[in-house]
């Protein structure tokens, strides 16, 4: 099963995945609390697809609490000092893990990575023992779960649950001190790009890092840094080419996504410790005014909102090529970026937006219960979510909440009011290269961009809100999406850019009685004719610096998608491309499709 590397902005060449067949047991009345108490394995999974999902063998979608994961794999001890690092690059929700009956790991959030050293419990026969406990309440309100229903069957806009494993489990060898951590930062203006490393493991005073930085096989910059408190910052400096032609083939775009290849090496004196391959790319993102800029020129958002889900493997992907292609069908469709909606995508994910050139909107996916629990939740997985996808360049918003999920009640709870600014400002003190929108949709208390949804399929009534004649001040005073404000009291609009975030969702019409969409037409030809009308309309209403329309594929019972849920257009796909871009075919030929 090829999932790719699973790791991309930090590769070391020798590593190795335990994806494959385990043995799995639900454990629905958590009788079980050490793996010595597990006396029998009834089934069969194939890790990492989730047991809800039909690719994993399993394919029980009941209400199930808690399972069991195990397998074995050859691994002999590392020589004396050295490490056996074990990845998750996800478990949902709360994880314990055993090596040889010893526990290594625990890790609480069900969208980021965790790892662990395993080198002090590994047996001397060679062979291990591996065994995961996975805690998942499928009724749980108060933890981050995005689109997983709580209800027996999907209902409405909610789908599938995952429980368990559902990314690349995998082992690296790694000396006692090696690289944990890289951050790259690129600052456009001065024309460098922010280097940080973190150490871990004992340090010596002849401790150096050597960084060699590339464009395509050119050189840009050599230096080499000592290691200090066991961590590195610094600032690459690059050669300004002077004239905007050179400058431009050096800046990361859509239409130009140029990374730049990168060789970390850790040394004590002159031997080497650690060897990491990496990327980085020069982009700035910003506001200015009412428009997104992006490498200091106004830059048009034509984003589709992404679900993320397969039909057989819901959440998981069923392989790099399909995230690969995933990529490719949004700019094939004449897209420059994607909202990633309530889920944290894979980093294979964006590895192929960072190098094939799509940007993306990241969200965080909703609890929908307001406690401090939930709260606390949220907080500690939102700044993992942030730290792991910090340096990709892909990368351009941050989203915290959407519509009010977990937070409903904003105009009249202070408490919930608060939980949103205090998103919106702990995610601008983690990172402070980009915008962040606090609350998605409506209800704004702290934001940098407005975003608005509203499914109306009247053209008429979306030339009346959004058109050239519309003033911005009535267009934000009059309009109620879902009954809602679009700011709240106190918190006025003071000139950020707005961006329809969600409107369209037409679903052709289906024998399926669940299958539905915000607006239902018969055909394809239909399909087409109501899609160029709302394109038009919204492309051409200068109000907007961008639109992000619902939604990219099928799922589930939410047939309103471009494309099915296996990923084949509705209509010609050229044609789509021609509708989203709002140009005549013979104005495509300089708009790459990948």
């Amino acid at each position: 099963m090829d999932l790719g590397y699973p790791r991309p902005q930090m590769q070391r060449s020798d590593w190795h995945s335990l994806n494959g067949r385990w043995r799995f047991a639900w454990d629905d009345t958590m009788k079980w609390r050490h793996p010595s108490d597990v006396t029998d394995w009834p089934l069969e999974i194939l890790v990492p697809m989730p047991p809800e999902s039909s690719a994993s063998g399993i394919g029980d979608r009941g209400l199930h609490r808690c399972c069991w994961y195990q397998c074995e794999f050859e691994a002999s001890s590392p020589p004396a000092g050295g490490r056996l690092l074990l990845h998750f690059g996800a478990v949902d929700y709360e994880a314990r893990v055993w090596i040889n009956g010893g526990l290594v790991a625990e890790h609480e959030g069900g969208h980021t990575p965790f790892h662990c050293d395993i080198a002090p419990a590994l047996s001397p026969t060679g062979r291990q023992v591996l065994t995961v406990r996975v805690e998942d309440d499928p009724k749980d309100l108060a933890k981050p779960r995005g689109k997983q229903d709580w209800q027996l069957e999907p209902h409405a806009i909610w789908y599938p649950r995952t429980t368990g494993i559902w990314q690349t489990v995998w082992l690296e060898p790694a000396s006692a001190t090696h690289i944990e951590k890289l951050r790259w930062t690129p600052r456009v203006e001065r024309f460098e790009i922010g280097f940080e490393a973190f150490v871990v493991g004992p340090l010596d005073d002849d401790l150096t890092i050597d960084v060699r930085l590339f464009h395509n096989e050119q050189l840009l910059a050599e230096d080499s840094y000592r290691v200090i408190l066991q961590e590195v910052h610094r600032s690459i400096a690059l050669s300004d080419p002077g004239i905007d032609d050179s400058r431009n083939e050096l800046l990361w775009s859509p239409e130009r996504p140029t990374l730049l290849r990168v060789e970390v090496v850790l040394r004590q004196g002159e031997r080497v410790l650690d060897e990491v391959a990496s990327y980085t790319a020069l982009r700035s993102v910003a506001l200015l005014r009412d428009r997104f800029m992006l490498n200091g020129r106004p830059y048009l958002l034509r984003m589709v909102l992404d679900q993320g889900y397969w039909p057989e493997t819901l959440i998981a992907a069923p392989s790099d090529e399909a995230l690969r292609r995933d990529v490719e069908l949004a700019k094939a469709m004449g897209f420059n970026g994607v909202r990633k909606h309530q889920k944290v995508e894979q980093p294979r994910y964006l590895y192929w937006a960072d190098r094939l050139g799509l940007l993306v909107w990241e969200e965080m996916p909703s609890a929908y219960r307001f406690t401090s629990r939930a709260v606390n939740r949220m907080v500690r997985e939102w700044s993992e979510v942030i730290e792991r996808d910090y340096s990709h360049p892909c990368i351009v918003v941050w989203v915290p909440f959407n519509e009010s999920w977990g937070v409903p009640d904003l105009p009249g709870t202070p408490q919930h009011r608060n939980a949103v600014q205090a998103l919106y400002h702990l995610t601008k003190t983690l990172d402070a290269t980009r915008p962040v929108v606090g609350n998605d949709g409506w209800e704004s208390a702290a934001t940098d961009i407005l975003g608005i949804h509203d499914y109306d399929a009247n053209l008429d009534g979306l030339r009346a809100r959004y058109g050239g004649e519309v003033k911005r001040e009535e267009m934000l005073e009059r309009r109620r999406p879902g009954g809602r404000v679009l700011t709240l009291d106190g918190y006025p609009h003071h000139g950020q850019p707005v961006i329809l975030t969600e409107f369209g969702g037409i679903a052709c019409a289906a024998e399926d009685p669940r299958a539905w969409g915000y607006s239902t037409v018969t055909g394809s030809e239909q399909f087409e004719q109501r899609y160029r009308g709302l394109l038009e309309v919204v492309s051409n209403a200068s109000i907007f610096a961008g639109f992000c329309y619902t939604q990219f594929a099928d799922t589930f019972q939410e047939a309103n998608g471009l494309l099915t849920a296996d990923r084949i257009p509705k209509f010609d796909i050229e044609r789509i491309r021609e509708a989203t871009c709002g140009l005549r075919s013979h104005d495509l030929d300089g708009l790459p499709l990948t």
